[in-house]
This record gives C-alpha cells, sequence and structure tokens, in this order.
C-alpha cells in the first residue's frame, strides 16, 4: 500500500468490526479518517483503540445515523463545511437480519440504511468526490447477494418481511449501485472512480443478529470457519487503495464460494448487472431520498 498522507477518508461504521479495522490500517498510512458512527460513545472508543496503537494517528468522530435522511444531510454539510477534498469514501456501515423495523422516513431498516443512506450520502458528497484528484467509492455487499432480488413494490416491508430475504436485497442493491455509480461516472468522463467489495464470511459483530446477541454456539463457530476480521478488511483495503483498478470491480476473498482468502477481482453471481433493474433502483432511490446526483 502507497503513503496515504493527506489523503481524506471517510468510513461508515468505523467503531467496530471490519470498519474498525479499516480505519485502523488506513490511519496507519498517514490519511486523516473521519469515523462515520452512528453512536459517538462507541466511535470515541474506537479512536481510543486506533490511538493506543498509533499515536501519531490523525482520526475523528463525526455523528451519521444512515437510517434518517436527515442525519445523512446534517455529516454531508458538516464535512463538506469542514474540509475541502475527499479521496475515499468507504460505505461500510451495514445492519443484519434485525427484527422487522422501519427508518424514520418509513423505509424497511436494511434497504433504508445499507442502500438508501449510503446512495444520499454518496450523492450528497459527489461534489467534493468530483473536485479531487484520483477519488473513488468503495461500497460492501456480500456474498448474500446471490440469489437476490430486489422487490420494488414492498421496500418498506409492508407486505411481508423476512430478515435474511431482505438483507440479501439490500446487498444487491450495494452491488448494484457500485456498478451503476461507476457506469455513470464513466458515462460523464468523471475520474471518480466505484468499486465494490465484500468481506466473504467473517467473525464481526453483525452477527449479533439486531439486538440480540449471538449464541454462545454461534461465536464458537464464528472462531473456527469464519475468517478474522484482519483477513476479512483486505478486500475493503484492496479496493480501496489498489491502483491497478480503474472502477467497476468487485473485489472478494479467493477461496472457496468466496468465504475465506486473499483479496481478488471476483465475478458476481451470473447476470446481477441487469441493466434495467440498476436503473430502476438508481431512480427509486433518487426518489426515495430526494438526492439527486449532479454528474455535471
Amino acid at each position: 500500500m502507497s503513503d496515504l498522507t493527506e489523503k481524506v477518508i471517510i468510513v461508515t461504521g468505523a467503531n467496530s468490526g471490519i470498519g474498525l479495522e479499516a480505519a485502523k490500517i488506513l490511519s496507519q498510512q498517514g490519511a486523516q479518517v473521519i469515523l462515520a458512527v452512528r453512536n459517538r460513545q462507541k466511535g470515541e472508543e474506537a479512536i481510543a483503540s486506533i490511538l493506543n496503537g498509533n499515536k501519531e494517528a490523525k482520526v475523528e468522530v463525526m455523528d451519521l445515523d444512515l437510517s434518517d435522511l436527515n442525519s445523512v444531510r446534517t455529516f454531508a454539510q458538516a464535512f463538506l463545511e469542514q474540509y475541502n477534498s475527499l479521496d475515499l469514501l468507504i460505505n461500510n456501515a451495514g445492519v443484519m437480519t434485525p427484527p422487522y423495523e422501519r427508518t424514520k422516513e418509513g423505509f424497511e431498516l436494511q434497504f433504508g440504511s445499507n442502500h438508501l443512506g449510503h446512495f444520499a450520502l454518496t450523492g450528497l458528497l459527489l461534489p467534493l468526490l468530483k473536485k479531487t484528484s484520483n477519488s473513488r467509492v468503495v461500497t460492501l455487499s456480500s456474498i448474500a447477494h446471490r440469489g437476490a432480488s430486489i422487490d420494488f413494490d414492498n421496500l418498506d416491508g409492508s407486505k411481508g418481511y423476512k430478515a435474511m430475504k431482505f438483507y440479501r436485497q439490500s446487498k444487491l442493491a450495494n452491488l448494484l449501485f457500485a456498478k451503476e455509480l461507476d457506469n455513470r461516472l464513466k458515462q460523464h468522463g468523471l475520474p471518480t472512480i466505484s468499486i465494490g467489495c465484500h468481506p466473504g464470511i467473517t467473525s464481526t459483530n453483525l452477527f449479533k443478529f439486531g439486538k440480540r446477541d449471538s449464541s454462545n454456539l454461534l461465536k464458537t463457530l464464528l472462531k473456527w470457519f469464519f475468517q478474522p476480521v484482519e483477513m476479512g478488511v483486505l478486500p475493503t483495503i484492496y479496493a480501496a487503495t489498489s491502483e491497478g483498478l480503474r472502477g467497476g470491480e468487485y473485489i472478494g476473498p479467493d477461496g472457496r464460494g468466496n468465504r475465506t482468502g486473499n483479496p481478488a477481482i471476483e465475478t458476481p453471481a451470473a447476470n446481477v448487472y441487469n441493466q434495467e433493474m440498476m436503473k430502476k433502483l438508481w431512480d427509486t432511490s433518487e426518489e426515495l431520498t430526494g438526492v439527486v446526483y449532479d454528474f455535471q
């Protein structure tokens, strides 16, 4: 990894798991890293853990609740007022298989937080990304996108809710967004690139399943069969820093089923990049969030 001194990086959900590990690694390379988190106390604890290992780290906590579009707008405005460049936005934060719940705007929580919140955030920060040389956006998806579909007639879950089905839908949306964003950036001749990635099967606090802690059995399985966060973060770091990427790639572990291993360019599930669905998702996301991207 090259020196990242003077690079400005936002990592959403950086108070734990892959987000925290990514913030540690990127700050070790000299970057100014903003931990965009919902819980400020946990964010401050994450800062302390980073500084404990690297007293020279340039890290900062900023409040961001992706389930509240007013919070997303407030964060973006505060960031634009404080910084004049943005080299890297890592859309990492996520919620997995919670009980049925809606966001402040009435969206199903997983689709609203995992996809719509990041869609709005990226669009609001696009003016700064466009101004920053060699900037990029990295969005985390999941192997759970395989076999998933987007039910445009039930995005709020009011016509029925299955936690894993809606999680898979949100992760498919993340992947389609990452690809469509790169397509549109290229169509408008912009140098910013967008890349998707996923951590395989990694032991993180996503497996707390909403507000309920995992069972002791599951925790044991996580330790023995899932890769540690130090490995799970590598696709994110590769997507964020590899100079050989041109945008539009999907990075994941290279092991069997892409569940574990070292980072590599991966081929998504067959026919996943459906142009009609990608356009419909984009148009729907702009309509639902009220954030219209300015590529000019």
